[in-house]
């Protein structure tokens, strides 16, 4: 068996090497994620799969959690990836409360820190808003023929060390509504663009146009 093995060392070495690096890369560094749902519509879609830098906000031990440098902390508006416990899978959402924020949000309005959000229609869709983050701008969907029983929730402050996080699909997400406050150390990076888009619905054929679009 130790022959049999050091053989398998000696012939492969630099295969196993470039493996073991590749996936630490991929730990630590950047990666890509799929995105299997619709809860971040329209800015991601499901058949996206999207870049993810893993060193946005800390350089980790690779194959862990454990930060070994905090480079930054994430900001209102950025999309991070995240493993979540409470869902027990790793998720994609929005960051909307910081720690130490308050927010509330009534048929869909939200209110952050006393401030009421900005929206306003789309001419391209019926069901897709622009909303202004305290001046950071993203679109999303809601369906306003639709009732849903999370588009309000109660004034709350987000507890340190703590993000609040929202879908942009408002109506189609389980996000802080339902698995709560998503700990930092949670967070594996930052969500910067999608790479490549396959349609699920139609024989995975690629969708061309969303090659490489950013976030």
């Amino acid at each position: 068996m130790t022959i049999t093995l050091s053989r398998l060392w000696r012939q492969n070495r630099f295969l196993l090497l470039f493996m073991v690096l590749m996936f630490a890369f991929r730990s630590a560094i950047a990666d890509w994620n799929d995105v299997p749902t619709g809860s971040m519509q329209p800015t991601i879609v499901a058949g996206d799969r999207i870049f993810v830098n893993k060193m946005a906000y800390d350089l980790r031990l690779p194959f862990t959690h454990h930060a070994l440098l905090k480079l930054a902390d994430p900001q209102r508006g950025d999309i991070v990836v995240f493993d979540s416990e409470q869902a027990g899978k790793r998720l994609v959402k929005r960051v909307i409360g910081l720690p130490g924020d308050t927010l509330s949000m009534h048929n869909n309005v939200l209110m952050i820190n006393g401030q009421t959000i900005r929206y306003h229609g789309l001419p391209e869709s019926d069901t897709d808003y622009s909303e202004d983050l305290l001046g950071i701008e993203h679109r999303i969907r809601i369906n306003p023929q639709r009732f849903n029983p999370m588009a309000s929730f109660a004034e709350t402050t987000v507890p340190e060390g703590a993000y609040l996080m929202l879908g942009d699909s408002r109506d189609n997400s389980a996000d802080s509504r339902v698995i709560g406050f998503v700990p930092r150390d949670e967070i594996v990076g930052r969500a910067l663009s999608v790479v490549l888009s396959f349609n699920y619905d139609n024989y995975y054929i690629p969708r061309a146009d969303r090659f490489f679009a950013p976030l």
